[in-house]
């Protein structure tokens, strides 16, 4: 599990809330609470943290689905 350091936490800020944010495990999670009165969390991949709202990080995550299998399918047929 990547440790984000003390100094950028203190720097980061959720960007749907504006909270702080605080390290569990391989996620950051809000200090306050979202629209849905849950805490958002965020990934983090490869030590880097993936500060996207939970709708555009789920469109990304397809879009890059989406590009991953038609490089694969590009490549077949070479």
């Amino acid at each position: 599990m990547p440790k984000i350091s003390p100094e950028l936490l203190s720097v980061l800020r959720c960007p749907v809330t504006g909270s702080p944010l605080v390290q569990e495990g391989d996620e950051l999670v809000t200090t306050a609470t979202g629209d849905s009165g849950a805490k958002l969390r965020y990934p983090i991949e490869d030590g880097i943290p993936l500060l996207l709202p939970p709708e555009l990080l789920q469109a990304a995550g397809a879009a890059g689905s989406d590009q991953h299998d038609s490089q694969h399918s590009a490549a077949g047929t070479v």
